[in-house]
């Protein structure tokens, strides 16, 4: 049975930064949100939405997620699939199991997320699916192979997606966030390449990188986020990626 009759959004990598703005974004905007994540979300998460602890990166976790998503709802709106992991290593040092738990989490999760997904956002009259991408689909970095291939992956499935879910008036965008100040960006200012200062002097140098001269908040992507899956808003786009990067990749790296 369905709760009710407000607009659904399923956000993956609930637990996050982005995704844990997102969620508070959305349910801000009176939807209702399916939040996923493999670690508890704690205090916060919307009273009269539904948190699932679960990994998808495992194919039959998904298949859970979406059966338990259907007891609480019978459609969804919108799905972001925000979750990833990211491997700091480099190349000549990544295993082919890092290499692989890589790609299961960050891209053949919306492979197989979308084929579920797309019945429930097909029975509403269509809606959106934002995928969570990055900068590094463009423009990468050392020691970040993994992780730069899976998100550049996602960018061409993001296309991909939107040409054969069209029909079905289901819009498909990518994200291309930049740095942004969450805990997976401190975790990776850890990696020895950036020197010995702390990690606060590490992420003001990465700040004077960006045209705007900081990082971004996690808030400023899910308004993002947001744009993209609000039909109000972007109902003209679909096969696109929004770069939200502060104008990192506007500056040449000579420069």
């Amino acid at each position: 049975m369905v709760v009710n009759r407000k607009k659904v959004v399923m956000i993956t990598g609930a637990s996050g930064g982005i995704g844990r703005a997102a969620v508070q974004l959305f349910d801000e905007k009176g939807w209702s949100v399916v939040g996923v994540d493999r670690q508890e979300f704690g205090e916060g998460f919307p009273e009269n939405g539904l948190f699932i602890l679960s990994d998808i990166s495992e194919p039959k976790d998904i298949e859970f997620i979406f059966e338990k998503t259907q007891k609480y709802s019978e459609y969804l709106n919108a799905v972001i699939n925000n979750a990833a992991v990211q491997i700091a290593k480099p190349l000549l040092e990544i295993s082919c199991d890092e290499w692989d738990q890589t790609m299961a989490s960050n891209l053949r999760s919306v492979f197989l997320g979308g084929k579920l997904a797309h019945p429930l956002i097909k029975s509403v009259g269509g809606g959106a699916i934002v995928n969570v991408s990055s900068i590094h689909a463009v423009a990468t970095s050392a020691n970040i192979s993994a992780y730069a291939a899976s998100k550049g992956g996602l960018l061409a499935l993001t296309r991909a997606m939107a040409i054969e879910f069209a029909p079905d008036n289901i819009r498909v965008n990518a994200i291309l966030p930049g740095a942004v100040d969450t805990p997976m960006l401190r975790e990776s200012m850890k990696r020895g390449m950036f020197g010995d200062s702390s990690i606060q002097q590490r992420l003001d140098n990465l700040a004077g990188k960006t045209v705007n001269g900081r990082v971004g908040t996690p808030r400023e992507i899910a308004q993002g986020i947001y744009f993209l899956a609000d039909e109000t808003q972007s109902s003209f786009m679909t096969g696109q990626a929004l770069v939200v990067d502060g104008g990192a990749t506007a500056r040449l790296s000579t420069e």
